[in-house]
C-alpha cells in the first residue's frame, strides 16, 4: 500500500467532506419550514456522520488529517455562496437548484472514495468491508434524494 498517496487521497476527500458538511448544514438551515426541511436536515446529519466515518477510517490507517486542507475547503464553501443567482438582495430559487447539484456532485465523489476504499479493504485488514458497504449504500440513497430535490427545485424555479 502506498501510504503517501493514500494519505493525500483521503485528505482530499476529507476536505471535500468538510465543505460538503458545511453546505449540507446551510441547505438544512435555508429550508427550515419548507417542503425540503425533512430531507435536507436528514442529509446534513448523514453527511456529518460520513465525515466522522472518514476520520475514523483515517485513524485506523494511521493517516493524519491535514487541517490546512479542511480550512481551505470551508473557505471555498463560503466563497461559493457569492455566485450570481439572478437576484441581488434575496435568495433566488436558482440557488436551490445549484446547491442541490453541488451537493449531489459531492456525494458522487464520496461514492468514488468509498468504492476505492472498499476495493482496498480486500487487501487491508484495518478496513471494515461491511462498514464500507453500508457507507456506499447510504451514499447511493443520498444521491437519489438529492436528485429528487434538485429536480423538484428546478421545476419550481423554472415554472415560476
Amino acid at each position: 500500500m502506498n501510504r503517501k498517496l493514500l494519505a493525500v487521497y483521503l485528505n482530499d476527500h476529507l476536505a471535500g467532506a468538510t465543505g460538503g458538511t458545511a453546505l449540507a448544514r446551510r441547505l438544512a438551515r435555508n429550508h427550515r419550514g419548507t417542503e425540503f426541511e425533512g430531507p435536507t436536515s436528514q442529509l446534513a446529519d448523514q453527511i456529518a456522520e460520513d465525515r466522522q466515518a472518514l476520520l475514523q477510517i483515517m485513524g485506523a490507517l494511521d493517516i493524519q488529517p491535514r487541517p490546512v486542507r479542511q480550512v481551505l475547503a470551508a473557505l471555498a464553501e463560503r466563497v461559493g455562496r457569492l455566485k450570481p443567482n439572478g437576484t441581488l438582495v434575496r435568495r433566488s430559487p436558482l440557488s436551490n437548484v445549484i446547491e442541490f447539484e453541488a451537493m449531489r456532485l459531492g456525494v458522487e465523489g464520496k461514492i468514488d472514495g468509498w468504492q476505492a476504499l472498499r476495493r482496498l479493504a480486500d487487501h487491508e485488514p484495518r478496513l471494515n468491508a461491511g462498514r464500507l458497504d453500508a457507507l456506499l449504500d447510504r451514499a447511493g440513497r443520498q444521491s437519489d434524494t438529492l436528485q429528487d430535490l434538485r429536480l423538484r427545485a428546478a421545476t419550481a424555479a423554472f415554472t415560476g
